[in-house]
């Protein structure tokens, strides 16, 4: 893992494809602008965790614990998403519901991190990622379907914001 930074690029990266690919449910304009605000926050995490001199300073190395804990994690999330896809898709008929899904799967998969790596802020975004997806399903399932595109949209939000902040952050 390249540092602490790094963190924050990969979840901007995540969070504007989130935005991108689901801003369409909301269709018009508005998408448009969801779309252009999405990558204009990917630029600022961009600028802040890569490009600005403080950014290229090495920050401290994770621990063997921090690195074990985020491998155990990343092959639980590669194995859940489709596992629950498969499930929602082909027993529940539950189509719907897999871009909910991913975003609970992500979320939890933040969890563990904030004790791990020692940041509080992976605590606060699995748990709101969490939340985002549960709505999102409840949303899709009982008013609309479209809300399980919202729910992408939100998390995009939610990830590219969090990752702005680690990325402008000082200190662990």
């Amino acid at each position: 893992m390249g540092g602490p930074r790094t963190g924050s690029l990969v979840g901007a990266v995540g969070g504007v494809l989130f935005v991108v690919l689901n801003a369409g449910v909301v269709g018009g304009p508005a998408g448009v602008v969801l779309r252009v605000l999405a990558v204009l926050a990917f630029a600022l995490v961009l600028w802040f965790s890569v490009l600005r001199p403080a950014a290229r300073r090495p920050g401290p190395a994770p621990s063997p614990r921090a690195l074990r804990t985020y491998v155990v994690c990343v092959v639980g999330e590669v194995v859940a998403i489709p596992l629950g896809a498969q499930v929602l898709t082909r027993l529940l008929d539950r189509p719907v519901l897999v871009l909910p899904w991913v975003v609970v799967v992500l979320g939890v998969h933040f969890l563990p991190f904030a004790r791990a790596f020692r940041v509080r802020l992976f605590a606060t975004l699995g748990w709101v990622l969490v939340a985002v997806g549960v709505l999102g399903g409840a949303l899709a399932l009982l008013v609309d379907p479209r809300g399980a595109a919202l729910s992408g949209v939100v998390a995009g939000f939610a990830l590219l914001a969090f990752a702005l902040a680690g990325g402008t952050r000082t200190t662990r």
